[in-house]
């Protein structure tokens, strides 16, 4: 097939930058003609407010691109991943209006949630989930802590809903999970278009002992991937397991002042992906105390293939992630103090681990995933057209 994928990435790349590479590399190893259409928040910078505003709004200079590399490339599958701020709604229209099929890949909850993560103050918000008009978030500015950039993303979501554009303009939605895809219906989503297909791993790291003794959260240090939490569950188990932090955000020094006085507990600051993965191995379990809806955690599905069992709060798609029991283990939310587990437990959890990372995640399974959607698509377009 003929593929052009679109994406706006980041100003701090992140998951989603991870998963568009990953499916470019796939499907082109595969024999399929990937093209690319990018942006990047670099250049939001440059451009005043208002110019930005226009352009999350309709980019007719995303509009005619598109329509040329459609035209000049014979695409036959347009596969978008985020178009947020600076390619637009438009880049949809421009494949409709030539009869390629469209693919959004919901990465997040930016359709039903102006922050993408129905999440503020470091829990979960649902506010603006019902809500044509997301008038909460602008007034919580919970896009980039802004009223204005607030108002311009909830300005785009209501006139493109208003407009039908996510009703109409969209072939095949893909949901990482059950739990994303039961959100969206929720939120208004075309149900019959919405399919589930996960995130996976280009490589696999191979499976670790898990004999270093330790737990390990690995990860951005932010609120809402409970950190205060995982660090006062450490701080009333002075005999617990040894934790073991990697990451860099915005609590950084929070974490190196407390570990400083926790014996239990070290931080290792920001680590290279191939320490990660070490990490990993040798962990006796991760532990991923999140607050928030997650959409589908890389290190989660890394620590499956290592064999490393996690360790997490019943919440969201992490449910679907984790049978408690079988490759990890799941805890209430009212009870963080239990994060820290006997490595004897964890230890039984590890070929369950293995075993649900080679059933769901590895890129085999993945592309069949993904070219039965790009069929699904095609399929559907020529039964419209």
């Amino acid at each position: 097939m003929r593929i052009l994928q679109v994406h706006n990435f980041y100003q701090q790349a992140g998951g989603e930058d991870q998963v568009v590479a990953a499916e470019h590399d796939l499907l082109s190893a595969h024999g399929h003609n990937v093209y690319q259409y990018l942006a990047h928040n670099n250049e939001v910078n440059r451009l005043s407010a208002l110019t930005l505003g226009i352009k999350s709004l309709w980019n007719s200079e995303t509009y005619q691109a598109i329509r040329r590399i459609i035209t000049q490339q014979s695409i036959e599958i347009l596969h978008v991943h985020n178009t947020l701020p600076l390619i637009s709604p438009a880049v949809y229209q421009a494949a409709r209006s030539l009869g390629v099929p469209v693919i959004q890949t919901l990465h997040n909850y930016r359709l039903l949630c102006p922050a993408a993560t129905f999440c503020r103050q470091g829990e979960v918000c649902e506010l603006c989930l019902h809500r044509s008009i997301k008038i909460p978030a602008m007034r919580h500015r919970c896009y980039r802590g802004n009223f204005a950039a607030s108002s311009a993303v909830t300005a785009m979501l209501a006139l493109h809903s208003f407009a039908g554009t996510y009703q109409k303009k969209i072939h095949i939605y893909i949901a990482l999970s059950e739990f994303a895809r039961s959100k969206f219906c929720e939120g208004g989503l075309p149900a019959d278009r919405i399919v589930v297909k996960p995130n996976f791993l280009s490589n696999d790291p191979g499976v670790g002992q898990g004999n270093g003794g330790y737990a390990l959260f690995a990860g951005r240090l932010t609120v809402e991937k409970g950190l205060i939490h995982l660090l006062d569950a450490w701080a009333a188990n002075p005999a617990a397991i040894p934790l073991r932090i990697a990451g860099d955000g915005p609590l950084c020094d929070l974490v190196r002042e407390r570990t400083n006085i926790l014996p239990n507990v070290e931080y290792l600051g920001v680590c290279e992906h191939t320490r990660v993965l070490a990490l990993l191995k040798d962990a006796a379990y991760l532990v991923f105390p999140s607050r928030w809806y997650e959409g589908m955690p890389m290190v989660v599905l890394e620590a499956m293939a290592c064999g490393t069992p996690v360790v997490a709060f019943a919440l969201g798609s992490l449910n679907d992630l984790i049978d408690d029991g079988v490759n990890g283990i799941m805890l209430p939310l009212d009870n963080p103090h239990l994060l820290p587990q006997p490595p004897d437990r964890m230890a039984s959890l590890r070929t369950g681990a293995r075993r649900h990372f080679e059933q769901r995640f590895t890129a085999r399974k993945n592309l069949q995933l993904l070219t039965d959607v790009y069929l699904r698509a095609l399929n559907r377009a020529h039964s419209i057209s």
